[in-house]
């Protein structure tokens, strides 16, 4: 070696996980000619101590990191170590607590000790508060936030992700988006925190807040990252937060799936991505589209140029949709690297102009048009049609595609039934609205369900399954979030079912059969006009499924219907979830 020309010569070793000691990413680590023998020669021990040493500052850019590390801090006791780390790192830059639980006495003193870390700029605060109340988030957030505020900080990064602290966690975070600590964030992530609308506008007031501060100072916010799925953020709020990108302009990347977003929000967001021309990642995956969302969609996707990848997965664009989608994209989108329709009802004709748009996408990766319905011989025309452009290799697997319907008349009238009913809903949301304030004044007796409504065994066969699938959903109906309306519903679900499973002469499959029929879930012979609001329905089986009276072997069906893809579930995408979580625990 000593003969090799006398530059630093690079010798690839095993980067060692100190916990596990398997292998991960070869790096390179150098030396000078003359210096001791490589690594590969060193010792087990030397290069255990070595992992030793990194491991105890993991130091990658200034990063400390307690990720992972399962630490319960509830008190300044319990913190005392972590705060000794945090003081003992000089130009801290990026500090992780993700899979950690920080209490609130524990976040006050942490707080204070990020108040001398100006350099800091990334904070991983993710899954951090695992099973703390609710109360409890709030004031640990404005903690930290006051702490990065004293210090002077300038974040780039921001993540709060899986931290299940609803509408009142975001107004723990509020101050610090408002203030000069937020004026240089370029990536926001908050997937699964569970902010509903309120909290979608109370997110997007800080950041048009954040940016009209910033720009005062001649340095507007400059946001690049947006991730907020599964949040239930709806159409308002997802309206509110088009508002918000609208005076931004500098998305690059916004990942909001599973919101439970119907047209309405999908047009906002689409207006408002037409002016962050720099967008190269869209990713709206298992919201509802239908064909007006994708229209809107499609008629900004015209204006842009820099999107990469496109994932309107499970969002039942439709053909109209996909094809409206296929007519902006042929001929734009040069960058165009990977394109997702999966799951959308789309047919074999509109797929076929989906996949001609492809023609000069030179840089296409990957088209996903799995779970929609072409048919058998529509797979192979579609394989044909790329395979022409030299382009078969970027099909993704259509192994879920479904047979092509027959009666495209009944998919219209199907089609034209459900625009109604997102209207219907969306009217009912707005008397809604009217009537709450109306409703506080009146006092708690009008915000709770009448004890009429909620006494399902008044006059209920419990030996029908029919009987009893109709008083079920008549309960359900009215489930809210609100405490007192949760537990009356949910005690009435337990009255009715466990009456019912407990009669022998129940059927108890057949309830669950008519049920999911009722719902929209299962095609049935007879007509059945499936209910438009699945959330209460939902989240009433989510907590019945919990109960030692609910039959064990009903859930397995339960799960594979949870799991179909299928439009009745979009807008109701929290619900969904939490009920899948429990199923896969039964």
């Amino acid at each position: 070696m000593d003969d090799l020309d006398p530059i630093a010569i690079c010798v690839l070793f095993e980067e060692w996980d100190p916990q596990t000691e398997n292998s991960q990413d070869a790096q390179a680590v150098c030396r000078s000619p003359g210096e001791p023998t490589s690594l590969v020669n060193m010792a087990s021990e030397d290069i255990a101590k070595l992992a030793e040493t990194l491991a105890k500052t993991q130091v990658a850019g200034g990063q400390l990191s307690f990720k992972g590390k399962s630490l319960k801090l509830n008190t300044a006791e319990d913190a005392k170590d972590v705060i000794k780390e945090i003081e003992d790192f000089d130009s801290l830059e990026a500090l992780r607590l993700e899979g950690n639980t920080v209490g609130v006495e524990a976040a006050r003193v942490i707080a204070k000790a990020l108040e001398k870390k100006s350099e800091l700029k990334r904070c991983h605060w993710s899954d951090m508060f695992t099973g703390r109340l609710r109360t409890e988030i709030p004031p640990a957030l404005i903690s930290l936030g006051e702490g990065l505020i004293t210090a002077g900080a300038q974040l780039v990064e921001l993540d709060l992700s899986d931290n299940a602290f609803g509408p009142d966690g975001v107004q723990g975070f509020e101050a610090l988006l408002k203030s000069s600590a937020c004026f240089t964030l370029h990536e926001l992530k908050l997937n699964n925190c569970g902010m509903g609308i309120g909290g979608g506008k109370i997110l997007a007031a800080a950041l048009t807040e954040c940016h009209r501060k910033s720009s005062a100072q001649g340095k507007p916010l400059a946001l690049k990252v947006f991730v907020a799925g599964r949040n239930r953020l709806e159409n308002d709020g997802a309206t509110a937060l088009a508002e918000a990108f609208r005076v931004i302009g500098t998305l690059e990347e916004v990942h909001m799936p599973q919101n439970g977003i119907n047209h309405p929000g999908i047009t906002a967001l689409a207006q408002a991505f037409a002016v962050n021309l720099l967008l190269r990642v869209i990713n709206l995956n298992d919201n509802t589209f239908t064909e007006k969302g994708a229209v809107a969609m499609a008629e900004t996707l015209k204006t842009l140029r820099q999107v990469e990848v496109i994932n309107f997965g499970d969002c039942l664009v439709r053909s109209k949709g996909a094809v409206a989608i296929a007519d902006a994209i042929r001929g734009g989108l040069p960058k165009l690297k990977e394109l997702n329709l999966s799951f959308c009802e789309i047919k074999r004709d509109a797929a076929l102009a989906v996949a001609e748009a492809m023609a000069d996408k030179a840089e296409l990766e990957k088209l996903d048009l799995n779970g929609n319905t072409l048919g058998e011989e529509g797979c192979e025309q579609l394989q044909e049609v790329l395979e022409g452009f030299n382009m078969a290799k970027v099909l993704a697997s259509l192994s879920d595609d479904e047979d092509e319907e027959e009666e495209e008349e009944g998919e219209e009238e199907e089609e034209a039934e459900e625009e109604e009913e997102e209207e219907d809903e969306e009217e009912e949301e707005e008397e809604e609205e009217e009537e709450e304030p109306q409703q506080r004044g009146q006092g708690e007796k009008s915000a709770t369900p009448s004890r009429k409504i909620l006494d399902p065994n008044t006059g209920t066969d419990t030996s029908d399954p029919e009987k009893v699938v109709s008083a079920f959903l008549k309960v359900s109906s009215v489930f809210k979030d609100e405490a007192t309306v949760r537990t009356a519903v949910q005690d009435a679900v337990d009255a009715l079912m466990q009456k019912a499973f407990s009669s022998s002469s129940f059927n108890s499959n057949t309830f669950l059969t008519r049920l999911l029929v009722h719902m929209g879930l299962l095609k049935s012979e007879d007509k059945v006009k499936a209910i438009t609001n699945l959330y209460g329905p939902l989240m009433a089986l989510n907590h019945m499924v919990q109960q030692d009276y609910f039959p064990k072997a009903l859930a397995p069906l339960l799960l594979a219907f949870m799991t179909k893809p299928n439009s009745a579930l979009e807008s109701c995408s929290f619900a969904r979830h939490s009920l899948l979580q429990t199923l896969y625990k039964v």
